[in-house]
């Protein structure tokens, strides 16, 4: 089972990736937990240049190419590798960040970004994705608060973060059955006990 974590700046994706890893461990799961971008050395590596704040240069053509570059390194890598071994892939962002960020924050071509995706990831989408929401003002802010790695897109406007939120819920209302909503600006505890909870439906669904 391959789940994805998505949600805007500052939603908890990493804490809530990692709290729900541990608890499949415990249930007697074999658990990949990976993020993008990056999730390889390769992939790291496009990380850093991608999140530099000093490249503010950077045009959008080479944002998208350099995020589905490190994608197509983490799927041939670890993510198909992963779930050819029967082992559950949890990774902190995936494709449908493109489509948030690149697509609905930037306003790049919708259906070029998927055909990117596509050749990227050769057709490998997440089983679930949970959609971790919450109002940009308060993600900034928790970002900002909580020491965490300030990178070149946390620096953008609050209205591109915006977009990309009403993003996110545009690509829910198109795909209802692979998303699951999480309403994040409860307690860590409270959005992890849903977030197990909708992870242990689907898994009861697949067994």
């Amino acid at each position: 089972m391959f789940i994805s974590l998505e949600g805007p700046e500052g939603s908890g994706k990493t804490t809530q990736a990692r709290l729900l890893a541990e608890w499949l461990c415990q249930q007697g799961y074999e658990v990949i937990l990976t993020r993008e971008p990056g999730g390889t050395a390769i992939g790291d590596q496009i990380r850093a240049v991608l999140h530099d704040p000093h490249n503010t240069a950077m045009d959008a053509r080479t944002e998208i190419l350099l995020y589905s570059a490190s994608r197509a390194q983490h799927v041939a890598q670890l993510i198909q590798p992963a779930l050819a071994a029967g082992r559950i892939v949890i990774s902190d962002r995936y494709a449908d960040s493109t489509l948030a960020y690149q697509g609905y924050g930037r306003g790049l071509d919708l259906e070029m970004l998927r055909r990117i995706t596509a050749f990227a990831t050769g057709g490998l989408r997440p089983d679930l994705a949970l959609y971790l929401d919450v109002p940009p003002q308060e993600g900034l802010q928790r970002k900002r608060s909580g020491g965490n790695e300030w990178n070149r897109l946390d620096a953008e406007t609050l209205e591109f973060h915006q977009r990309v939120r009403a993003g996110y819920l545009e690509l829910v209302k198109q795909e209802p059955q692979r998303w699951a909503v999480v309403e994040a600006t409860r307690s860590i505890e409270e959005v992890q006990a849903e977030a197990r909870q909708v992870v242990q439906v689907r898994l009861r669904r697949e067994a």
